[in-house]
This record gives structure tokens, C-alpha cells and sequence, in this order.
């Protein structure tokens, strides 16, 4: 999937020119590619419409005009665009009570070092999850993370076959969670494989 380039974000006066009608169509899009997988995570599949949006609103939000810093996060942010073959998303641990925040992120400790995120397609194959690294410590981790699914040729086959029921399934020692991809998001996920 191709890169965000400088030039494709608007200025911050541009911008709220259309941000109203921008948001109302990442709202929709994120519908489509939002996963709730159990109870405490929730995954968002990300292309490039989800990350120019955050990149806009964080301008937006820090009043951000220096070409040098835009520029800087654009690159930042171009790591969670997927890359050829490849699906990316921002896995989020929900706590709501302030007072359960600690205790809930301590129990996934653990989560991005091993082999506990994957797709499941039918029984063919798992496609584990790889984690961006700095999100965690050995007695800590955050509750956002920022994950991709790298397929093979006869993965994607698969994957693109609607027959294959396609699972996104957390196997934690401290949580275990599997949901159904249905086929809205199904067809996001193969958009972003076919994508340049």
C-alpha cells in the first residue's frame, strides 16, 4: 500500500474546511474495520484513509504548521500502512474504570512476545500477529499496540475464498478470545492486500 506523502496532508485552515464531511466517512470506514474480540480488546484495521485521518487530527489538535515536524510524523505514522502482502491494525485494551487500569493491562503482560494473536483462516492457517516493539516492558504494557499480519500467496488465496471462515482469536494464558471476521471487514482486508 503506498505511502503517505507530505504533500497529500492538508494544511490545518484546508483541512477544517473538510473535516466534518472527512470524519463522517472514516467514522463509516472504521465500522467496517473495527473488531471486538472478547470483551477487553478491540482491533482496528488500518489503511490509508484511517492513518491520514490521524495524521490531520493530530495537526489539527497540536496546531502543528512546520513542514520539518508534519513531515516527521507523516513518516511516524506511515509505519501503521501496511506493506505489500501485509495487513496492519492498532490492537486497543479497553479499561474504562481508571481504578481497573493497572491490574487489567498487568494480566496481558505478555501479550506481544509471544505467539498469542492470530488470524485463523478455516484450519489452514495461522497468521500470527507481529507487534511494534517499545510498547511494553517485562512488568508493563500499554494498553495501545500497533500489530501486522504478513500472509503468504496461498494465504491470501484463502483468505479471498468466502467459503474459509476467517477468525481473529487472542490465546493469552490471562485471556482467551476469538471472533468471527465478517464479511464487511472481510472485503477491507482483501482490499488491502490487493492494494498497491
Amino acid at each position: 500500500m503506498k505511502k503517505i506523502e507530505l504533500a497529500e496532508v492538508k494544511n490545518i485552515y484546508e483541512y477544517e474546511k473538510i473535516r466534518e464531511d472527512f470524519r463522517r466517512y472514516i467514522i463509516e470506514l472504521k465500522k467496517r474495520r473495527r473488531v471486538e474480540v472478547g470483551d477487553r480488546v478491540s482491533v482496528v484495521f488500518e489503511n490509508r484513509d484511517t492513518v491520514l485521518f490521524q495524521i490531520q487530527e493530530m495537526m489539527r489538535a497540536e496546531r502543528m504548521v512546520d513542514d520539518n515536524e508534519i513531515k516527521f510524523e507523516v513518516d511516524t505514522y506511515n509505519e501503521l500502512i501496511p506493506d505489500k502482502n501485509e495487513i496492519s491494525a492498532t490492537l486497543f485494551i479497553e479499561v474504562d474504570d481508571p481504578q481497573l487500569l493497572r491490574p487489567v493491562l498487568d494480566s496481558f503482560i505478555g501479550l506481544d512476545r509471544g505467539n498469542y494473536v492470530y488470524l485463523q483462516i478455516a484450519d489452514k492457517h495461522k497468521i500470527y500477529a507481529e507487534f511494534e516493539e517499545g510498547h511494553s516492558k517485562e512488568d508493563r504494557i500499554s494498553a495501545v499496540h500497533f500489530i501486522k499480519f504478513k500472509f503468504k500467496p496461498e494465504q491470501i488465496n484463502d483468505l479471498k475464498n468466502f467459503d474459509n471462515e476467517i477468525r481473529l482469536v487472542i490465546d493469552h494464558p490471562n485471556y482467551k478470545a476469538s471472533t468471527l471476521i465478517n464479511d464487511e471487514t472481510r472485503k477491507e482486508l482483501i482490499k488491502d492486500l490487493e492494494s498497491d
